[in-house]
């Protein structure tokens, strides 16, 4: 790991040196929930496995989208990976250092690297604190400027970076729009000048034109300083643009993986089939010609999934071996794993 100087350099989103290789690995995660009862004598009696054996790596400067239903255990993997939630079991790797094990001064450093942007763009910024305190908190939490006048011009150099009005680094969260509140979240996340910035659902909650806007701030922020995302999304058609590569994933479980343009262009697992499907098309003879996959039924209870494949109880071309077994997650074509036994046979 690098070292952490306490003056800033003039870019203030500009990452500190990584690694050579992945920036983030990810290895069987698993992150289950206790579900305790009884008043004083509390005895687990269950657990929701909220995320059970995932396994995925993104490298310097790339964006992986992750993408799946509500429920699917996306927001608590981006929550595992900065230790907001502590993993059950399996491993995460920043910059090669180990995050699960790491605590106090070592895990503060590894965060350092790390910023997160969340979906409701008020609900993540503290009402009683200015634009201007928000936005410099990381700089005062890890001891990146030495003067307030170097604070301030720090400030302002984000407020800038991410499209604010400087001046306005005096008004109250109520006092912003959603896109500009959520422009706040991340010149904060940008403030410690981090080489990944986990993107919970950022754009889910604010207007069609506004998401362009977001969505085209992050690109270029990523351009410029050479950031690595994790873009979780629970619709494909916003992670098309924005991702290298796509994981889908469904009960806790990633499904299948693949570069941006093989998940669009030539979708295996039914699942994802069923989700591209349901994009709509703005070309309304093209829409009228689709062929809609329609899943029946809700998703299941992550507190006692279903046996073998996960999706086989929705899946419309499960098999009888479907129930038997956890499918291996195979590479159909270099680069693009699926976990199907039956995958790339639905027409």
């Amino acid at each position: 790991m690098t070292s952490h100087p306490q003056t800033r350099s003039p870019d203030p989103g500009a990452p500190a040196e990584t690694p050579a290789g992945d920036l983030l690995s990810v290895k069987d995660l698993r992150v289950h929930f206790p579900i305790k009862r009884g008043l004083v004598f509390q005895r687990q009696v269950a657990s929701v496995k909220a995320v059970d054996g995932v396994s995925f790596s993104i490298g310097p400067g790339e964006t992986l989208g992750l993408v799946g239903e509500s429920g699917s255990g996306k927001t608590t993997i981006g929550k595992a990976i900065v230790r907001l939630v502590n993993p059950t079991s399996g491993s995460i790797e920043f910059g090669g250092q180990d995050v699960t094990s790491s605590k106090g001064s070592d895990l503060r450093a590894i965060r350092r690297q790390m910023g997160i942007v969340f979906q409701d763009p008020y609900a993540a910024l503290n009402p009683r604190m200015t634009a201007g305190a928000i936005v410099g908190e990381p700089l005062q939490v890890h001891g990146l400027t030495s003067s307030k006048s170097e604070f301030l011009d720090t400030v302002t150099d984000l407020m800038e970076t991410v499209g604010l009005n400087p001046g306005t680094m005096n008004r109250y969260p109520h006092e912003f729009s959603g896109g500009q509140r959520q422009r706040l979240g991340v010149a904060r996340a940008l403030a410690a000048k981090p080489s990944l910035i986990i993107l919970d659902e950022p754009v889910s909650a604010l207007d069609v034109s506004i998401q362009a806007q977001v969505i085209n701030l992050l690109q270029d922020l990523q351009q410029k300083y050479k950031l690595a995302y994790l873009f979780i999304a629970h619709d494909l058609s916003v992670v098309r643009h924005i991702s290298d590569r796509v994981a889908v994933m469904y009960l806790g479980k990633i499904v299948e993986t693949a570069e941006s343009s093989r998940i669009y262009d030539n979708p295996m697992h039914p699942y994802t089939q069923a989700l591209l499907s349901a994009v709509p098309v703005p070309d309304p003879l093209i829409e009228r010609q689709r062929t809609r996959i329609v899943l029946h039924g809700d998703i299941p209870s992550p507190i006692a999934p279903p046996p073998g494949c996960v999706f086989h109880t929705r899946c419309p071309i499960a098999i009888e071996e479907c129930p038997l077994g956890l499918p291996d997650t195979r590479e159909l074509e270099p680069g693009h794993g699926v976990a199907c036994i039956r995958a790339g046979t639905l027409s």
